[in-house]
């Protein structure tokens, strides 16, 4: 099958003619971030067999790939049909013919998630208080709980003090627990804006009888009005009782009447599976990693609710797709498809009694995988004329890699292989040995290579030592762009410019006729 080639205009057109479509962006997140189409899913090209399969899972559908100009679009896309794709097309010219077009270009990541956000608390007049206000009331003892609706780990990495770790989709479900006097004042915050206000909001639609608002700006804003930020804090919900479950699950209810989400049984949620040939379809157990590791249904991808309204696109990646979300409480299923259908994917619950079968965290298939030359991490300690090329998370390398070993881009390694000393084998390594042995089998035959079996993960496991910071750098860290309080230069500038992106997001939407929302105030 040979690749097709569309122009901005027809491309244009299959956005809005109702069908199924994923438009792929084959860049790092670097340069994705600096530039891009409002719809697409940034899907880098050395990582593409281990993301395609979760977030582009009917291999029918219509896929368009696109970059800036790097001819990395081409290969992504010629690499999907080996894969079994079979309707894959590549937009010529890229972003820059989308722009020549006069259609817009964005900024930023998980766009689309973001700006509904910004909609939201818009459209639905999401009540807020500032950083200043927040202070006030913290140190005049008031009746007031403040509830941190990010993951539990960016909490505990910065939080505002007196804050209690509760992921979004957790709100309406811990609630009645949490704040038994309707005389107390809820503020939820985030790092930034998004989750605050879908956090504050899924309050207010539930019917909770507080009075709820959002922190404004969330923790970056804190910081800006010179107040402290903690790092390390603990404080999070804990079980939840019968009690609190039960109003949770009414206030759930009234949700979806008032939504309209539908919510499916299992025969159906088979029956769907079943169709996967014509429909896209995908599964997500909403609820919290610990709960889903102690056990959940095989084959279903944990992504806690909040975090799949932050960050839809990761996930997701067909437009006009079909989504579940599973709980096992009849409450957290609901407040995550109610966002979802709003921001406009065709989204329904499922509620399951029993969610087990298998545990641990859930891994993500790579697709490909073929046989590549491997040696272990005793191999390699024995070895004294092999290079490492590391291909993880240019942060993971950062925070502790093979001593002397490199850090690479995978799709970057027929430029960045020049810079690698001379010798007598190419090692690959990754956090769990996947990419690794996806490049050693891309490059077999060509070079003397090995991947390391089990990855760094198995040289750590073996008793191996660690090498720290961004030593030998053959690429550049584009992968990962920096949060604003990461940036270097004055961290408040970074900050300030974050959340002007933010809030002007709303007015973009007002005037882009890609996006897809259908908001509903409450």
């Amino acid at each position: 099958m040979t690749v097709a080639h569309i122009d901005a205009s027809t491309l244009k057109a299959q956005l809005h003619d109702g069908g199924e479509i994923a438009l792929l962006d084959a860049r790092e997140e670097v340069p994705f971030d600096l530039r891009h189409i409002l719809m697409a899913a940034c899907v880098p090209l050395g990582r593409l067999e281990t993301i395609v399969g979760d977030a582009v899972p009917r291999r029918a559908v219509r896929v368009v790939w696109c970059d800036d100009g790097e001819g990395l679009a081409e290969r992504a896309a010629n690499r999907m049909v080996a894969l079994g794709y079979k309707d894959v097309s590549v937009l010529t010219g890229g972003v820059a013919a989308w722009e020549a077009a006069g259609y817009r270009i964005y900024s930023g990541v998980h766009v689309p998630s973001k700006a509904f956000a910004e909609v939201v608390e818009h459209e639905a007049g999401t009540p807020w208080v500032d950083a200043v206000e927040l202070d006030r009331m913290i140190a005049s003892g008031m009746d007031m709980v403040l509830f941190d609706s990010r993951s539990y780990e960016e909490f505990h990495n910065n939080s505002i003090p007196t804050a209690i770790s509760v992921p979004g989709a957790e709100l309406v479900y811990r609630f009645a627990d949490l704040v038994p006097s309707p005389d107390t004042t809820v503020v939820v915050n985030c790092g930034g804006r998004t989750r605050s206000i879908i956090g504050a909001q899924s309050l207010i639609a539930a019917g909770v009888p507080n009075k709820v608002v959002s922190m404004q700006n969330g923790t970056q804003g804190w910081h800006l009005a010179g107040l402290k930020v903690l790092k390390g804090e603990t404080a999070r919900a804990g079980a939840v009782s019968a009690a609190a479950h039960a109003i949770a699950r009414q206030r759930a209810q009234s949700v979806a009447e008032r939504f309209r989400v539908a919510t499916i049984d299992r025969p159906t949620l088979a029956a769907w599976r079943a169709q996967s040939e014509t429909r896209a379809l995908f599964v997500f157990d909403v609820r919290a990693p610990e709960e889903y590791a102690a056990g959940h249904l095989p084959g279903m991808k944990n992504v806690p609710g909040g975090q799949l309204v932050q960050e839809t696109d990761r996930h997701a990646a067909i437009w006009g797709g079909w989504i579940v979300c599973v709980d096992d409480d009849g409450v957290r299923g609901i407040m995550t498809a109610q966002w979802l259908k709003q921001m406009g994917w065709n989204a329904v619950a499922l509620t399951l009694d029993c969610l087990t079968g298998e545990t641990g965290a859930y891994t993500t298939p790579a697709l490909g995988l073929d046989r590549a030359p491997m040696i272990d991490a005793a191999d390699l300690a024995a070895r004294t004329n092999a290079v490492v090329v590391d291909l993880d998370w240019s942060r993971a390398y950062s925070d502790g890699h093979i001593p002397g070993a490199w850090y690479a881009i995978r799709s970057r390694l027929t430029e960045d292989f020049a810079d690698l000393p001379a010798a007598d084998a190419i090692v690959f390594t990754s956090g769990d040995g996947v990419l690794a042995q996806l490049a050693a089998a891309e490059w077999a035959g060509r070079k003397p290579v090995y991947a390391l079996e089990g990855g760094t993960s198995a040289w750590i496991a073996a008793g191996r030592p660690l090498e720290t910071g961004a030593t030998r750098m053959a690429s550049a860290a584009e992968d990962m762009r920096l949060r604003a309080r990461e940036m270097p230069g004055k961290v408040e500038d970074a900050m300030n410019a974050y959340l002007s992106w933010e809030i002007e997001l709303a007015h973009q939407m007002a005037t882009d006729d890609d996006q897809r929302f259908r908001i509903v105030a409450a």
